[in-house]
Formats: C-alpha cells, sequence, structure tokens
C-alpha cells in the first residue's frame, strides 16, 4: 500500500471584522469652550438634580402624574386631552435641532446631549479618584495591587452612588419626591417605582461609565443623518490644513516657515482630550461630537509657541476654501420660519386655554322617552372636568330649542380642582317644537367666581317628529 505524502496546507489568516475597543482616556482641558461645557453640564444637571425639589403652592411645582393622568408645570395644569401640546413641543424641538445643526454642526452633542453631560459627571470623578490622563493609564496597565483595587473600588462606589441618585431623581419627576423618599427610607417602594429606579440607575451606570463614545459611535442615530443637514456654510470643527501641513516638532521660537513645516507641531495633544479618540487633522468625521476639546488645548499650545490662534476652530467649508459664507440660507430661513409660527401658535393656544372641560353623553339605552305630561324626553351624563387648580362652582344652561326644560340634581355643581364629576340631568321638550327628528342642543357651563370659565359644547336631542 503506497504511503500517503504529507502535505503542507497554508492557512489563510483570519481578520477581525469588528476592531477591539481601546479605552480612550480623555486628556484634561481648560480653555473657552471648556469653560462653557462645563457651565452647561453644571445648569443641566442642576436643572435636573434639583427641579423636582421646587414646591408650588404645596405641592410639587413640576410634577408627571401618570397614575392621576395630570402633568403639573408651575401653575399650569395639563390633562391627556392635552396631548397636542406635548406634540406640538417635540415638532418644535426637532425643528429647532435642525436649525441649530445647520448653523453650528453638532453643538448639542457636545454640550447639552445628556450622554455627554452624564459622561462629564463620570469622568470628573474618575479624574478626582484616579488622577490625571497619565496616571490612569498608568494605573489600568499595572497589575492587581491593594492600591489599584482601592481606586478601582471607590470610582465605581461612586459612579453606582450618582447613577443611584439619578434614577431616583428621574422617579421623582413622576411621582411626588417627598412621598417617594419617605416610602425609599421605610422599604415601601412600589415594584414599578423600584424597577425604574434601578433600570434608569444602571442604564446611566453603563452609558457614562463603560461605554461613554460607543453610545455615539454606534448607538447614536444622530451621527449618521446630521450630515444631511450639513452644507458649506455650517459651522463645523476644522484643521486648517493649509497652515498646518506639513506639521512637524521644532524647538520654540524657530521660524517653522523657513524651515520649510507649517503651524501644527504634532503634539498630539488634540487626539488625547478627543472624548471619541478621532485626529481631528483626518478632517470631518462623523464620531466628532463638536465639544471643542481640541480647539481649547491646541490654542493653548499655539499660545505658547507664539502662533496665531485658530489653527483648530470652529469654522466653515467656505470660510477655509475663501469663499463668502451665508448665514441666511433658504433651508435655515425655513427652519426659521416654521419654528417661529409653531411656537407662537402653541404658546398663543396655551395662553387661551380653558382649564375646563365637558363631554355630553347622551344615554343609549333609549333614544328617548316620552312623559306622563306628554313631554320628549332625553337623558344626558355631563362629565364635567375641572382643569384648573382651584375648586369651582359652576352653572348650567342649555339652549337650541324654545321651551325646553332641564331637569337636574337638586345639588349645586362643585367640581373639585384636577377632579371629572358625572352629573345627570334629563331634557324636556315639546314635541310640537320638535320640527326634526334630531337637533342640536347647546350646554352652557360657566363657573360663578369666574367670568373666564366658561363654555359652550353641542349635543343632540332625539325625538319624533309628529306631521
Amino acid at each position: 500500500m503506497a504511503e500517503k505524502k504529507s502535505q503542507n496546507v497554508e492557512l489563510t489568516p483570519v481578520e477581525e471584522v469588528y476592531a477591539k475597543r481601546k479605552k480612550i482616556f480623555p486628556r484634561q482641558v481648560t480653555g473657552l469652550f471648556a469653560t462653557l461645557r462645563f457651565s452647561g453640564v453644571l445648569i443641566l444637571l442642576g436643572i435636573y438634580y434639583f427641579g423636582p425639589l421646587i414646591q408650588w403652592d404645596n405641592r410639587q411645582a413640576i410634577l408627571f402624574d401618570l397614575p392621576a393622568r395630570k402633568f403639573y408645570i408651575f401653575d399650569w395644569i395639563f390633562w391627556p386631552q392635552d396631548f397636542i401640546y406635548l406634540a406640538a413641543l417635540l415638532i418644535i424641538a426637532a425643528i429647532a435641532l435642525f436649525l441649530v445643526t445647520a448653523l453650528a454642526g453638532r453643538v448639542w452633542c457636545g454640550y447639552a446631549c445628556p450622554q455627554t453631560v452624564w459622561t462629564e459627571a463620570f469622568l470628573w470623578i474618575e479624574r478626582k479618584v484616579e488622577g490625571s490622563r497619565a496616571k490612569q493609564i498608568k494605573l489600568e496597565k499595572a497589575g492587581w495591587s491593594w492600591d489599584k483595587f482601592r481606586l478601582k473600588f471607590t470610582k465605581h462606589f461612586l459612579w453606582l452612588a450618582l447613577s443611584f441618585i439619578t434614577g431616583f431623581v428621574f422617579v421623582g419627576w413622576f411621582t411626588p419626591i417627598n412621598e417617594l423618599m419617605d416610602r425609599t427610607i421605610s422599604f415601601e417602594l412600589g415594584p414599578w417605582e423600584a424597577f425604574w429606579i434601578f433600570f434608569y440607575g444602571f442604564a446611566t451606570y453603563g452609558n457614562a461609565g463603560w461605554m461613554r463614545e460607543q453610545v455615539c459611535l454606534y448607538m447614536c442615530p444622530y451621527a449618521r443623518f446630521q450630515a444631511a443637514m450639513f452644507d458649506k456654510n455650517t459651522l463645523v470643527i476644522s484643521y486648517d490644513e493649509k497652515r498646518g501641513e506639513p506639521r512637524g516638532s521644532r524647538k520654540k521660537g524657530s521660524d517653522y516657515v523657513n524651515d520649510g513645516k507649517g503651524a501644527c507641531v504634532d503634539c498630539s495633544l488634540c487626539v488625547q482630550v478627543c472624548p471619541t479618540g478621532i485626529d481631528i487633522r483626518d478632517g470631518l468625521q462623523y464620531q466628532c461630537i463638536g465639544c471643542a476639546a481640541c480647539v481649547d488645548v491646541c490654542n493653548e499650545v499655539m499660545d505658547k509657541m507664539g502662533y496665531e490662534p485658530d489653527l483648530v476652530s470652529y469654522t466653515t467649508e467656505n470660510a477655509l476654501s475663501g469663499k463668502k459664507e451665508s448665514l441666511f440660507r433658504p433651508r435655515v430661513i425655513i427652519y426659521v420660519i416654521l419654528l417661529s409660527v409653531i411656537s407662537v401658535a402653541l404658546f398663543t393656544s396655551i395662553a387661551q386655554r380653558i382649564p375646563l372641560g365637558v363631554d355630553v353623553i347622551r344615554d343609549r339605552n333609549s333614544l328617548y322617552r316620552e312623559t306622563d305630561e306628554g313631554m320628549i324626553e332625553n337623558v344626558y351624563t355631563l362629565k364635567i372636568m375641572n382643569m384648573d387648580l382651584k375648586d369651582h362652582r359652576y352653572s348650567l344652561a342649555v339652549g337650541g330649542v324654545e321651551g325646553l326644560t332641564v331637569k337636574k340634581p337638586k345639588k349645586g355643581i362643585l367640581v373639585d380642582a384636577g377632579t371629572v364629576l358625572n352629573y345627570p340631568i334629563r331634557v324636556q321638550v315639546d314635541p310640537d317644537k320638535l320640527k326634526k327628528s334630531s337637533t342640536e342642543l347647546i350646554f352652557y357651563l360657566n363657573a360663578i367666581d369666574s367670568d373666564k370659565l366658561s363654555i359652550e359644547v353641542d349635543g343632540r336631542f332625539l325625538g319624533p317628529v309628529y306631521k
């Protein structure tokens, strides 16, 4: 039997489709835009954490009470019937985002996005515990020791504490936070409250502590369609390649022009401060969140070298190419008009809104009935909604048919603030006054103690028509 000859099989190396994440350690930076970003973080976190603590007229000033279907905003109270206002507000927010993006790129991402805001807070804790960027990298590469365990444990403990507070405050916007605190201390939290506290808390811990730039790069859809809103006059963070190239190191005070170099000293600080780890010198990239950290650190280097600032800056494609810039473009004008019209319509509607609602429900068990006196009678139930913050007493009148009679309870119509009253009435009409089988009625409801609270609602009266 012939022996088989061994064959040398050359294996093709396997290439990974997904590159393993390299942890980013953003360098701390100071400057104008860093100050603006820090101020924005403080203001937004202050609104979020302290907003539920504001009291107004013996209650929480802003409370979205989902079980009761009431939404309190200072002196206003909104009901599910006012959902149109929320829809308009979301439209305004979307158009405002489109407008800001068309004008100034991704400044929302760099200064006001919740992912950016909480990531900045977590980075601040990380720097306080582990030290500067260099110390963090050194600690990450070092083997496990008591000091490393202590620092890592402290950092994650503070992250989890802030995350739990974040989840607790989130629920506090929907449940009165004082009641929520009492129930938390006494371990009497409801299942849904406990779920959302821990869900939102761990989401914050995961997104801001672990995932960070991964949320911006892979999860956020805004980065993917932002290019559709950019044009050559949109402010974006750009590197002036004509002025900066060829880059290279040099001594301070040297004549880099005669040395055949550009203004960029190739210090790589713009990469070190970037929270998404990109090199802005490679051109505009979708990963750039417009935080301007690279602008601050580059201007700091330019100042030390004695060069002109803004090698990296907020600028436009037209400005870099020497073309004329234009602020008022067709898309900007359209956005401004839409935003103005919808905003004026929304706030005008809210200002003229009457916090009173009435639903007229006719008894469907019978179309009509004839009384012993020969009158035609329809039975109704009025659902009277007092959407005001005060109790009100109302008067009722019905019109539409000559000589009609209203039979109603002897007690007055008193509706407590934020409640719904079912008020039964009977309307009787002389059959000789009916010209057709379905006649329109008008129900008039007026607050006795306020001239501004009045409403008219249409209804139908059914009856026979005698020829």
